[in-house]
């Protein structure tokens, strides 16, 4: 479990593809940044944009995660040398500064609008259908690891038949502190929904 603060922006030094041909997937080697890794150990998991992976390998400064084709037909930024962002698993001591997060995609979003307003930021996200239904006023969603607070929510098309757009507000400090600052009109991003909303769903749905 994470909470979807970040801890640090790294950076994807290389991708190497691993054996198996076209449906084999890549191995990440990560420069930690300013992530303290004394405590980690091989088999722990660290979220990168928001995708819960696995340490394979670690030294002083740098770790490295194997990822899957699978998980890299439903994340973004996960198959190229770029900046990331990384959170440590949770434990029981610390605090649960955003939400609880799985650490599990969910899809991708596109970024609709990426504005300066006043000292802050608006940006615009455009939802899947599938994911629609989950994202309300004031709800939490993260955002390439990022957990935020939705302030508004719009439908495409009756029930949301062509997903939604959703709007949040960012503080110059999650912009300083998170690679949100790289974004731009028609990027990608990796979206996990609430986990309370996914579970209440899922009881409605067995009570029709």
């Amino acid at each position: 479990m994470f909470t979807g603060i970040v801890a640090a922006v790294g950076k994807i030094s290389s991708v190497q593809p691993l054996d198996g041909g076209l449906d084999a997937g890549v191995r990440l080697h990560i420069d930690a940044g300013g992530l303290p890794l004394a405590d980690v150990a091989l088999g722990d998991s660290i979220a990168i944009n928001g995708a819960c992976m696995t340490v394979v390998e670690k030294d002083a400064t740098s770790f490295v995660v194997d990822v899957s084709r699978e998980s890299l037909n439903c994340t973004v930024g996960l198959d190229t040398t770029t900046e990331v962002n990384l959170e440590k698993a949770l434990t029981l001591a610390e605090r649960l500064g955003g939400h609880l997060v799985s650490g599990h995609v969910d899809g991708l979003g596109l970024v609709h609008k990426f504005e300066a307003v006043g000292e802050s930021w608006e940006l615009v996200i455009e939802a899947p259908r599938e994911l629609a239904k989950f994202l309300a006023f004031k709800g939490s969603v993260v955002v390439n690891g990022v957990s935020l607070t939705v302030n508004r929510v719009e439908d495409l098309g009756a029930g949301a038949a062509r997903g939604c757009r959703f709007s949040i507000n960012l503080i110059p400090h999650t912009i300083a502190m998170t690679t949100l600052k790289n974004l731009g009109v028609g990027s990608k991003v990796n979206l996990e929904i609430d986990l309370i909303a996914r579970y209440v769903e899922r009881m409605l749905s067995l009570g029709r």
